[in-house]
């Protein structure tokens, strides 16, 4: 999996160890997830992204292979991971504002739960 600093993570993970239905398919996800992100990504930004990121070259080997310089690679570089953290992140929140909502028919069945457990108490040790 690729983070948000550039590096493949997972990658020295074990063959031998089936992976998880839950967790292939949460890393599936993320991948789709980052994926789409960074083809949001201004074209300049994408392409030197995916050089150094994803092919794994060095500033100076991206520089060589765009045409521009060192110091323009490293800027763009760091501009598209910040772009991608703030996307990320705008989405993240998103997905968390009713996660932990304490309402409606959640609220209720807490409150029914505790309740029940007042009428009928279970074992004083549990």
């Amino acid at each position: 999996m690729l983070d948000l600093d550039g590096h493949i993570r997972g990658a020295s993970a074990s063959a031998a160890e089936p992976e998880q239905p839950e967790a292939s398919a949460s890393r599936e996800e993320m991948r789709r997830l980052l994926e789409s992100k960074i083809d949001q990504l201004p074209a300049a930004f994408r392409t030197v992204f995916i050089l150094r990121a994803v092919e794994e070259l060095s500033a100076t080997e991206t520089a060589e292979c765009l045409g521009i310089p060192e110091a323009t690679v490293r800027t763009r570089f760091f501009r598209a991971r910040s772009l991608l953290r703030e996307s990320l992140e705008k989405d993240v929140d998103v997905a968390l504002e009713g996660a932990f909502a304490f309402d409606g028919a959640r609220c209720d069945r807490t409150v029914q739960a505790v309740l029940d457990r007042l009428r009928h108490p279970s074992s004083p040790s549990g």
